[in-house]
């Protein structure tokens, strides 16, 4: 492990990297939104057993694996984004539909259980956050120490449960917003329909995205 003035500056870097908008975090917000705080904060838990995958991954040597083939960093990248796109989508038509007349009762609440299956394929399937941890925790590994595997994997574990809990604010944020929005059925839709634009923005993103040079 590094000393504890690196581990102080590995902290505070993944605590800002933790609250930078990405894919999970507009997930988790939907979901929120959407279902409320058990959907939120399942979700939550899901993004984060998503990026512990990547960690487990990098700290094996697979990861680096992954990003060395062309061709499976762009399979893995295509099927992430279009998965974005759908949920973005998805949460796009079920916020419009439920301002149509005659279906205001419908609700888009999918259950904790999804939620937490949908978090961790948002995360799972999104190559970048393969390349995020092998080109940052790297950096923090103390080679005096040994065992750099194990040094990854704990240091990937902070990173993972600092995005976690920043999920996790933004999931309670959100249910709360929409429980006291009751009465303004209009304000949370449109932050439902944005959260699921800047999901299918990140999709196409995604898509776009070139494999880290080697």
């Amino acid at each position: 492990m590094p000393d504890l003035s690196q581990l102080a500056l590995y902290l505070a870097a993944a605590a800002l990297l933790a609250v930078t908008p990405g894919p999970g975090l507009f997930y988790v917000a939907a979901r929120s939104l959407a279902g409320g705080r058990a959907e939120g904060v399942t979700s939550s838990i899901g993004t984060g057993l998503g990026g512990m995958v990547h960690v487990a991954a990098g700290s094996l040597g697979v990861s680096a694996i992954l990003l060395a083939s062309a061709e499976l960093f762009t399979a893995l990248k295509l099927i992430g984004a279009a998965y974005l796109v759908w949920l973005g989508l998805r949460t796009l038509l079920m916020a419009r539909r439920e301002a149509m007349p005659g279906l205001a009762a419908t609700t888009p609440a999918i259950g904790a259980g999804r939620a937490f299956r949908e978090g961790v394929l948002v995360e799972v399937l999104n190559p970048k956050t393969a390349a995020f941890f092998l080109a940052f925790v790297p950096q923090f590994l103390d080679p005096a120490a040994g065992r750099p595997g194990l040094q990854f994997l704990l240091l990937g574990f902070l990173s993972v449960a600092l995005n976690t809990l920043a999920d996790i604010a933004i999931a309670l944020a959100a249910s709360r917003l929409r429980d006291g929005a009751a009465a303004r059925p209009t304000l949370v839709r449109r932050l439902r329909e944005a959260s699921g634009g800047a999901m299918v923005a990140l999709g196409l993103g995604l898509a776009f995205a070139r494999r880290p040079a080697s």
